[in-house]
């Protein structure tokens, strides 16, 4: 961002924290707050990049909260760009394929960690690059962890080619990079296998597995593989900056690596399928009503294969703060110094760039749609999620306390600071006492309970899971934190304890 937009963020920043404190707000509330910084911050980038055209929007509360868009879907016609442009997002199209095995893999139709030659018989001759490599497997496929090499530059120009043509691409042979199941490598061809996997299985393309099985019970009705087949005037095109002017760029046809990065859609679809991705967590009771179970949602977005770590990263900001960065199931992990996680994927074709980024503890994510050749997105989403989070002092979601975590505090409540044996029983694993002596606690817990005073209140649980969180008990002269684990016996007793007091 240039020295102004930062400046501009830092004023707000001030302005909002002083408003904050000065009145309770609802998260929503906090939100809109926020959206002209989101709106600056999308405007400056577009005029310093040359976008052609711009859409982007936040996702949160399961619904589409803001858009906002800039420019041209198509510069000859004078197009504007908005929320019902059907721009195409490129690799983003990958977290489909992912969905659509995982369906397949829940009703017992395939496993992952099948070897791919088991449905692509083109594969079994394969000549690996060592004697000792394994097969490469479903699973291989979906992580980038298949030994095939880095093909971004050569794979964008596969995306309308045949069946038949890869067939024969596979027939002829595949030339290895890394042995299967060591490394991350991007791989879009592993992607246009899981294509012709799912078809297989399936007994039908995977554009009309993807149509019937997620994007209809999502209503994406506005979804395309094939450009000629979007209405007219709706038709995002894309362009490159060359010497001072846009260059409009061919657009290429639906084919066999269509599923690794040929999805056409708005971003009033889209972000059905960015909500449909943030309901996977908190992990809870109650029906199913996603293509997807919740379950599967979060095993995709899990860390599978690590990638990089990026130890003198900053946010667009400045910030220093290392990550590190992995590849789940089509979709890009990381986690950053504060413990903060994102996952999406950004998706860059000639003439388009893209990307969405979900923070899943959070609840939110940002996606934006340019009609530019591997346009920023990414960073910018980035910048936009960072600072959201700074402006508006969002917290991750609340865990809910089980119920046993409850039962445990209020007896700890009981106990502090005396330790009277005839309260324990119960209470604590067999491990406890011999991990803690109870004159040591009663000592320790007395002198604590002094130096906060009178206890005034007892606060909520903090749960960090099911079984183990810490709570406050307000004294008149300070607070004393109780942080306690449970076993997984069941029930699950008292097997850690820590406590200290926190002075005012």
């Amino acid at each position: 961002m240039t020295i102004k937009v930062n400046r501009f963020i830092v004023a707000l920043v001030m302005m909002l924290s002083i408003h904050h404190n000065a009145n309770a707000q609802t998260p929503d509330k906090k939100l809109e707050q926020v959206y002209p910084v989101v709106d600056s911050i999308f405007r400056a980038a577009a005029q310093r990049n040359h976008f052609p055209g711009l859409v982007y929007g936040i996702v949160a509360n399961g619904k589409l909260i803001h858009t906002g868009n800039m420019g041209y879907a198509n510069i000859e016609t004078r197009l504007a760009a908005s929320p019902q442009s059907a721009f195409r997002i490129a690799s983003m199209t990958k977290s489909f394929a992912s969905v659509a095995i995982l369906i397949l893999r829940d009703e017992g139709k395939l496993k992952l960690d099948d070897p791919v030659a088991d449905y692509i018989v083109e594969m079994k001759q394969q000549k690996m690059l060592t004697t000792d490599a394994p097969p490469p497997t479903i699973r291989h496929l979906l992580t980038h962890a298949a030994g095939f090499p880095e093909d971004n530059p050569w794979g964008d120009r596969q995306l309308d080619i045949s069946e038949e043509e890869m067939l024969a691409m596979f027939r002829k042979g595949i030339s290895f990079s890394t042995v299967p199941g060591t490394n991350y490598e991007y791989s879009n061809m592993g992607f246009a296998m899981l294509g012709y996997i799912i078809k297989k299985v399936s007994g039908m393309p995977y554009q009309q597995f993807i149509n019937t099985r997620i994007l209809q019970p999502l209503g994406m009705n506005n979804t395309y593989w094939e450009y000629e087949e979007v209405p007219a005037g709706k038709l995002a095109i894309g362009y490159r900056w060359v010497n001072g002017n846009w260059v409009k760029q061919p657009m290429e046809h639906d084919g066999a690596y269509g599923i690794m990065g040929g999805m056409i859609t708005t971003m009033d679809d889209y972000a059905k399928y960015v909500a449909f991705q943030l309901s996977a967590l908190p992990a809870r009771d109650g029906k199913e009503d996603g293509p997807l179970k919740r379950s599967s949602l979060r095993e995709m977005q899990q860390p599978w294969n690590f990638s990089s770590l990026q130890a003198n990263y900053r946010y667009p900001s400045g910030r220093p703060c290392a990550s590190v960065s992995a590849y789940g199931y089509g979709l890009r992990w990381t986690n950053d110094c504060s413990g903060r996680i994102s996952v999406g994927h950004s998706g860059g074709l000639p003439g388009f760039g893209s990307n969405w980024t979900m923070l899943p503890e959070y609840g939110i994510a940002v996606i934006s749609f340019i009609n530019l050749t591997y346009a920023p997105a990414s960073s910018l989403n980035t910048m936009v999620l960072d600072t959201m989070l700074q402006l508006t002092g969002m917290k991750p979601l609340a865990l809910p306390v089980s119920a046993i975590l409850k039962t445990r505090q209020q007896q700890l409540v009981e106990i502090l600071p005396h330790w009277k044996k005839e309260k324990i029983e119960g209470v604590f694993a067999e491990n406890f006492f011999l991990d803690y002596f109870i004159d040591s606690l009663r000592k320790e817990s007395t002198e604590i309970f002094s130096k906060a005073g009178k206890i005034i209140s007892v606060e909520e649980m903090v749960p960090d899971n099911n079984l183990r969180g810490h709570f406050l008990m307000k004294g008149e002269k300070g607070d004393v934190r109780v942080y306690f684990t449970l076993s997984p016996e069941n029930p699950a007793l008292v097997q850690e304890y820590n406590i200290r007091f926190l002075p005012k």
